[in-house]
């Protein structure tokens, strides 16, 4: 049972650096500069969270 937990701890572990590489890749060296415009069309992105409570609680309350 030792070794099928190692063997499992060591994907999690290159599992994460790639997801980590991925995510250098992707966002800080701007590899695809047309993802960065859909996760902000989709608003993944947004910088503002005060315009989802206005529109919960109204603009003029």
């Amino acid at each position: 049972m030792k070794t099928v937990e190692r063997i499992l701890i060591k994907l999690a572990i290159i599992q994460f650096v790639f997801l980590f590489i991925t995510q250098l890749f992707f966002h800080q060296l701007n590899v695809l500069p047309e993802l960065k415009v859909i996760t902000q069309y989709e608003g993944v992105v947004k910088e503002k969270g005060t315009e989802s409570v206005e529109t919960i609680w109204g603009k003029g309350n």
